[in-house]
């Protein structure tokens, strides 16, 4: 974005034009080729979801919260924090085997700004690397873009290399870390920032299609070309 100055000869930033604040995103469903998005339902997705999210312990290490000793636990802690507008999650459901296998959220929603963020992602050992879980991410960042907001943000641990590997993978520009920038588990996090932007989307968007393409797939299932080939980093 170019600058400008004002009468003073100092530095602003670019106008932007008198817009009507984006919609808070609903509770809808995203249908994808191998994933679907849906809003969490704690009758219909707790019993599948404990399955697969309780997998594999080290995945909750990340996460301020978990791991859950039992369903009755999950659920009582799904109550109080997944059911609200901001986060709002959904269930990500592999299509293949038509399970409950993931979760994710769409949070710190800011309309007037228009910036909002993914996060609270968790995903099962059957999505974990898949199509499916790759297709989530994109169907949860065209649905927050095509509602009108101008940042789309990711944000981890420092430490996380798997979560800050994805998010660069996934088109997302790594803008900085924020220093002791809170306290989880006792434990202090520096949390790395990342984000894509309106201007950006119609490449990333072009990219995705790209890759999520049937034909980028052999009979197998093996990729052809890298996501990371056909969603180019930001010069």
């Amino acid at each position: 974005m170019s600058t400008r100055t004002n009468e003073f000869g100092q530095p602003m930033g670019p106008a932007v034009p008198d817009r009507t604040p984006p919609p808070l995103p609903a509770r809808r469903t995203m249908q994808g080729t191998w994933c679907t998005v849906e809003p969490f339902d704690i009758d219909a997705h707790l019993p599948d979801l404990f399955d697969a999210l309780s997998a594999i312990e080290s995945d909750w290490t990340y996460l301020p919260y978990g791991p859950f000793e039992d369903v009755a636990a999950f659920q009582e802690w799904a109550q109080t924090t997944c059911l609200g507008d901001d986060p709002l999650f959904y269930t990500v459901r592999d299509n293949e085997t038509d399970t409950a296998a993931g979760l994710a959220s769409l949070m710190r929603i800011t309309p007037r700004s228009a910036t909002i963020e993914v996060g609270h992602i968790h995903l099962g050992p059957v999505l974990k690397g898949s199509r499916a879980a790759t297709e989530a991410m994109f169907l949860m960042m065209e649905y927050a873009f095509s509602l009108g907001y101008r940042r789309y943000e990711w944000k981890c641990d420092r430490l996380n290399e798997p979560s800050r590997n994805a998010a660069l993978r996934l088109g997302f520009v790594f803008e900085g870390t924020w220093r002791q920038a809170t306290v989880y588990k006792g434990r202090n996090r520096d949390t790395d920032w990342f984000s894509i932007i309106d201007a950006e989307w119609p490449r990333v968007r072009e990219g995705f299609r790209r890759w999520l393409d049937p034909s980028n797939f052999d009979d197998s299932g093996h990729q052809r070309s890298r996501l990371q080939d056909c969603v180019p980093p930001a010069d």
